[in-house]
């Protein structure tokens, strides 16, 4: 599954109303600031150090009269997990991301349509962009607090491949909260039969978000960065265990895991 696909929606879809006012203002630039969890709250809830990507996305817009190149730059924040599935053994099965686009506004209006999507907007936008995915449900909503703000929470199932093999998984999105200059959306998605001790990792994730992403061992930036991390000392999780809170996740190794995120290193969003 090409997550950057999926990422160069974010930021860029309402910019064409900026075309013929860009080049006057000075707007034909934007770029987000990295955001990420607070690293305790990533140890406790048993994820590797994250990789940051860096997403680039231009646009031209304008008239034969008056075009312009329109340069939004998101990132990317993601947090994977080594985790017990199944016949597929011991994988990253387990992914959180935090993924912040510039806020771009003129004259009070936003034009990053990010702040008014829905998370079953969200959600469509990710099955429609990542190979793999389908039959997306949403089974649950609810409210969070991301960054002091309350905003809605949803879980949907849906089918992943992962290795040739479709596996049920629970996709949670939140809809976006704004720091000064950006807006903010998670996802989490990890198996869906370890549901009873994953959901409250994930919610515990997106309770630790961060507007800026604080300095964490082995971060690793840009995506460009190949390091092939090893993942053995992660914690092994096993699916028979219902999971008290943090117990054998806290103690996984944090070394490299600066995994490049457009290599196939088994990630559960790295087709």
């Amino acid at each position: 599954m090409q997550r950057r696909t999926f990422i160069a929606g974010l930021g860029i879809g309402g910019l064409a109303g900026l075309s013929g006012c860009l080049g006057v203002i000075g707007m034909a630039e934007h770029t987000s600031t990295p955001a990420g969890v607070d690293p305790s709250v990533r140890e406790d809830a048993g994820y590797e150090a994250p990789t940051l990507e860096e997403l680039v996305v231009e646009r031209d817009v304008g008239t034969d009269a008056y075009s312009e190149t329109i340069t939004v730059t998101n990132h990317q924040t993601q947090y994977e997990k080594v985790i017990d599935m199944g016949p597929l053994g011991e994988q990253r099965g387990a992914v959180f991301s935090v993924l912040s686009t510039p806020q771009v506004e003129l004259a009070g209006r936003q034009f990053n349509p990010v702040e008014e999507m829905s998370t079953t907007e969200l959600v469509d936008l990710i099955a429609s962009n990542y190979e793999g995915i389908g039959n997306v449900t949403l089974e649950e909503e609810a409210a969070i607090q991301i960054l002091g703000q309350a905003t809605t929470r949803s879980r949907f199932s849906a089918d992943a491949e992962f290795e040739g093999e479709s596996v049920e998984v629970d996709l949670h999105v939140t809809e976006a909260v704004e720091t000064d200059e950006d807006l903010l959306v998670t996802i989490g998605v990890y198996p869906q039969r370890l549901r009873s001790r994953e959901e409250e990792r994930v919610l515990s994730l997106m309770g630790g978000v961060t507007e800026t992403l604080e300095e964490d061992a082995s971060t690793s930036s840009d995506g460009d960065s190949d390091g092939n991390d090893e993942e053995d000392g992660e914690t092994n999780e096993s699916d028979g265990s219902s999971g008290g809170n943090e117990t054998q996740d806290g103690n996984e190794s944090d070394d490299d895991s600066s995994t490049d995120n457009d290599s196939d290193d088994g990630g559960l969003f790295d087709g």
